[in-house]
């Protein structure tokens, strides 16, 4: 145990995991291996749902055509495509994590995508008759601020884009 001095007078502890610097990078290997094993987990379960989503989408797809015929009313026509774009975050959301294990990176353009996503999933789901305005006007303000990000996002990775210079 060291101790550290403030100032002339009181010195306090301060702890370490350890005195050996090869027994703290070893503890950190042991983390970030402990981190991939998670994540492989968690895209193995990911995929899991997104599977069983696909075949749900197309169970549904097939009843819907079928049980009224070949013309999907739109209410249908809203629970599908609010399920379609549900499928499609889980499948970007397994490429994000892909991205993670391989490379270490998040990339944040891919999540404020995602972000986009899920909030125009849910403004296709909504139901129009029973709307309250403020939801409406914070789904507006939110969308505005996750285009406004994004726009940020791909301008600072090519800041003199639009002089023409790559």
């Amino acid at each position: 145990m060291k101790t550290t001095a403030l100032n002339h007078d009181i010195s306090l502890p301060s702890y370490t995991i350890s005195d050996d610097p090869n027994e703290e990078i070893f503890m950190l290997d042991l983390l970030q291996k402990f981190e991939k094993i998670i994540y492989i987990a968690l895209v193995i379960l990911l995929a899991i749902v997104v599977i069983f989503s696909v075949f749900e989408l197309g169970y549904l797809v097939f009843t819907s055509l079928f049980t009224n015929g070949i013309r999907l009313e739109t209410h249908d026509l809203l629970n599908l495509l609010g399920f379609f774009l549900l499928v499609l975050i889980g499948v970007e959301l397994l490429d994000t994590i892909r991205v993670y294990i391989e490379k270490n990176e998040i990339h944040v353009e891919v999540i404020v995508l995602l972000a986009i996503i899920a909030v125009a999933r849910k403004v296709i789901i909504l139901d129009p008759t029973a709307l309250d305005y403020s939801l409406l006007v914070g789904l507006g303000v939110l969308f505005f601020a996750l285009a406004a990000g994004y726009y940020l996002i791909k301008r600072a990775g090519n800041p003199f884009k639009d002089w023409g210079i790559s």
